[in-house]
């Protein structure tokens, strides 16, 4: 790998840095590595050719200087203070364009000022990165975040190979359409030599967007775009190529976990904890509106209320992470799901015995590991979402082969695990009878769904989907003359 003080061959820029401080009783700090795909995928990429990691450490105000990680990871941290955090993240990232790119489940809010924020924090990556990356450097761009920092690291080196990718989906047009700082967000991502997204559907989107929006061309998977004379941001011509390369997860890494001794028995006292219900049905998301949270909950209420369960029998545990808490979109949905929760305890439980567990707070992965394997049915139902990992995690678990997916065709997860039982969460009645038939299908048939899920992701697992991209992005296509 690369040290602090050089250039690196391979860079990776995202918003976050893929490490946490950790504070000790002392008073003395460390930063640990975060969990997570990405950084699993990217850590050997970054050992082998000579690799940095741009990204802010995710504290308002902190400067740090290039730094290396326990395990070896050269980290090149952006300062984001409390405004950039208020107006380009929680503001622009979140408030404006997660909604968008969501189906517009929640309304968008358009203000100039987070623009402004937006434009600047990418800048500040762009040249952050530039900094760091040796002459011919690949780059690989990561999410929404970031959009714009393809065609702003293109213009202050245009020596470099430049990817990104998009973690959630990419908007039809007709949505995309709203915001009114389209163009530049399209010419920003044509900056890039390769964009990569989580489904066909998304990669056709932003084909289209660049027709509709930019009146580019394209062919198959290619566009083409002629370029301006405005001189604004990416006014070069540009030939980009757009093509699905779904995320994943370390398929081994995480079975050997779950197969260890210390997360079987915890699984058991999970379990046992619960009451040893004959059937645990389990959500594991963060609490976001894109979720369907709301939906599944509805769901229960309603086969409770039916006698299609029976809440001596059946334990609900959903597991809502905490997220942007400062955001009243979010506030607002906490109280809902709350509430929600509460009513069905209320109208429910009994001396003893609940129906619904609901833990706002995050886990670790071993215990995550131990709650999947005690989870009989596994409730992953979003309204929209990139892809959805949870619902691999769950799988890979399942080494046991037990277990049942009921998985929403609205995560990019479901073009992939297709043996899962399916479902439309808008629709509540059918997602009732995904669940009915989940829980009651036969043992066998429910085996043979598990292990055609299980030798998906074993196959295509976050290392064969960063070695994808990185040939894809390795083979883009050549540039026209400006």
């Amino acid at each position: 790998m690369v040290s602090p003080g050089e250039r690196a061959d391979f860079v990776v820029v995202a918003n976050r840095l893929p490490v946490d401080r950790v504070v000790h009783d002392d008073g003395t700090d460390e930063w640990r590595t975060s969990p997570g795909g990405l950084v699993t995928a990217m850590e050997p990429v970054m050992r082998d050719r000579r690799g940095a990691w741009v990204g802010w450490p995710g504290e308002a105000g902190v400067s740090l200087e290039p730094f290396t990680t326990a395990c070896g990871l050269h980290l090149f941290p952006v300062t984001l203070d409390a405004r950039d955090i208020r107006d380009y993240y929680e503001g622009f990232s979140n408030g404006t364009l997660w909604p968008i790119y969501h189906d517009v489940i929640s309304e968008p809010a358009f203000h100039r000022s987070w623009w402004a924020a937006y434009r600047t924090v990418n800048e500040r990556f762009a040249q952050a990165t530039a900094d760091v990356a040796a002459d011919g450097a690949t780059v690989w761009v990561q999410d929404y975040q970031l959009q714009l920092v393809p065609a702003l690291l293109r213009e202050l080196r245009p020596d470099l190979r430049i990817g990104w990718f998009n973690h959630i989906p990419f908007p039809p047009v007709e949505l995309f359409a709203q915001l009114p700082w389209r163009t530049a967000v399209l010419r920003g991502l044509l900056g890039a030599d390769f964009v990569g997204f989580q489904r066909s559907a998304d990669a056709r989107n932003f084909l289209r967007a660049c027709r509709m929006v930019l009146g580019a061309s394209s062919r198959g998977s290619v566009v083409t775009w002629q370029g301006s004379q405005d001189g604004l941001l990416g006014h070069a011509p540009r030939t980009v190529r757009a093509a699905p390369i779904p995320i994943s997860i370390d398929f081994s890494a995480l079975e050997s976990l779950a197969m260890s001794a210390e997360v079987t028995e915890r699984a058991e006292a999970i379990r046992a904890s619960l009451g040893n219900p004959r059937t645990v049905l389990l959500g594991v998301d963060r609490l976001d509106y894109t979720k369907g949270i709301r939906h599944r909950l509805r769901a229960v209420s309603e086969l409770l209320a039916d006698g299609a369960i029976d809440p001596r029998e059946v334990a609900v545990v959903q597991v809502a992470s905490p997220s942007r808490e400062r955001v009243e979109a979010y506030r607002r949905l906490r109280s809902q799901v709350e509430a929600m929760v509460g009513r069905i305890n209320g109208e429910y439980s009994d001396i003893g015995q609940t129906p619904v567990y609901y833990l706002h707070q995050a886990y670790p992965r071993e215990e995550m590991a131990a709650m999947y394997q005690a989870a009989d049915v596994m409730l992953v139902t979003p309204l929209r979402d990139g892809m959805n990992l949870v619902c691999k995690e769950y799988v890979t678990c399942r080494h046991d082969l037990g277990g049942a997916l009921v998985l929403s065709e609205f995560a990019g997860a479901s073009q992939e695990l297709t043996s899962a039982y399916g479902c439309n969460p808008h629709d509540i009645v059918g997602l009732k009878r995904s669940i009915l038939t989940a829980l009651h299908d036969e043992p066998s048939a429910r085996r043979r769904r598990m292990r055609a899920m299980r030798r998906r992701v074993r196959t295509h697992d976050v290392y064969a989907w960063a070695d994808s991209y990185l040939q894809a992005l390795a083979v883009a296509p050549e540039q026209p003359e400006p």
